[in-house]
């Protein structure tokens, strides 16, 4: 379940509107996070980094940020308050550090870095410094994501038996970082998979054992394309996972199957504003089924606004994403016991 963080001490007094700084200008930076941005309210684009100076530029005129820059400590002194954190994996380490230090509170992108050491130096450096590091596991947000957990909660669906998420993507082996184990740490099980661990912990509450496989199915590269795991809960009942980078037609799917019934989201990840279906289906009632449009990124966004304004405990830590993290590491060593 969540890995509860309390509302922490502020060094100074809470901004009425955020002054956001924005370092990476990746597809997902320009194609996905800054139009969501744009929907919210009480936040502002000020600064953009990139360590491509005319990259920068480009994205900064494109959104209407005031200043860019392609030296990290330079953009950290403009003038903002809030940094999204959005570069190669390899860079969140050294990149959150100096955020932190600079006092600035920070979203990052998953995974929270390339090692749990890392991680946990990250989170012990914001808690010294009094911000939040929040790492963006954007399925959380989701409302048919939340309306599961609350039925979890409630148990309408009795004991947990087991819970299943997939999801199953194309990324060709392009020439970028995810494709260098240097600079991404690992393929899709951290892209990906590192997605569906959260959503089994958030369901099914802490993991004690993992059993995986990794494997370059279709794509040839440093890293892997598929992953796949079965995990057990502490509380009682399993769950598993696979993902991968290399089916052209995409799917996704969560089913949790309890004692009393069953709950499945389908198409809880896909373009903006997709519509997603969640099946309720228990036993002595009738099958329901619901349908949502819902862009999960100005979810997020207003939920991280709201931590960062009003100091309100976040949905997802950096704990959160630590723990991700070992499972992760838990998984690649059995592989590279083999």
């Amino acid at each position: 379940m969540i890995v509860n963080q309390r509302k922490i001490n502020l060094p100074s007094a809470l901004p009425r509107r955020l002054k956001w700084g924005v370092a990476g200008c990746g597809n997902y930076t320009e194609e996905f996070f800054l139009p969501a941005l744009q929907m919210v309210q009480r936040s502002k684009l000020v600064s953009v980094y990139c360590n491509d100076r005319h990259r920068a530029k480009e994205i900064a005129s494109k959104f209407g940020a005031a200043h860019s820059y392609d030296d990290f400590d330079t953009f950290l002194k403009s003038e903002i308050d809030s940094v999204y954190i959005s570069s190669a994996n390899a860079d969140h380490y050294e990149q959150v550090i100096k955020a932190a230090n600079a006092k600035k509170n920070i979203l990052c992108e998953l995974p929270i870095s390339v090692n749990s050491e890392q991680a946990k130096k990250m989170i012990d450096v914001c808690k010294e410094n009094k911000v939040y590091l929040i790492i963006n596991h954007l399925h959380r947000f989701h409302p048919h994501v939340h309306k599961v957990r609350e039925l979890l909660e409630k148990q309408i669906v009795g004991k947990i038996v087991s819970i299943t998420t997939s999801y199953h993507t194309d990324f060709p082996a392009a020439d970028n970082f995810r494709t260098k184990k240097e600079l991404s740490g690992g393929g899709v099980l951290r892209e990906l998979g590192a997605q569906m661990i959260d959503l089994l912990r958030y369901f099914g509450g802490e993991i004690t054992e993992t059993k995986a496989f990794l494997d370059n199915v279709v794509y040839k590269s440093e890293v892997e394309d598929f992953a796949s795991a079965l995990v057990k809960f502490r509380n009682g009942g399993y769950g598993s996972f696979s993902v991968s980078c290399d089916s052209k037609k995409a799917s996704n799917r969560i089913e949790v199957v309890g004692h009393n019934g069953s709950v499945i989201i389908e198409n809880f990840f896909g373009k903006k504003n997709s519509v997603s279906k969640l099946i309720i289906d228990v036993q002595g009632e009738a099958r329901k089924v619901f349908r949502k449009r819902s862009n999960k990124l100005v979810l997020m966004l207003r939920s991280v606004q709201r931590t960062f304004i009003k100091n309100e405990t976040p949905l997802v830590t950096g704990e959160d994403s630590l723990a991700n993290m070992k499972i992760i590491e838990e998984i690649e060593k059995q592989q590279n016991t083999k």
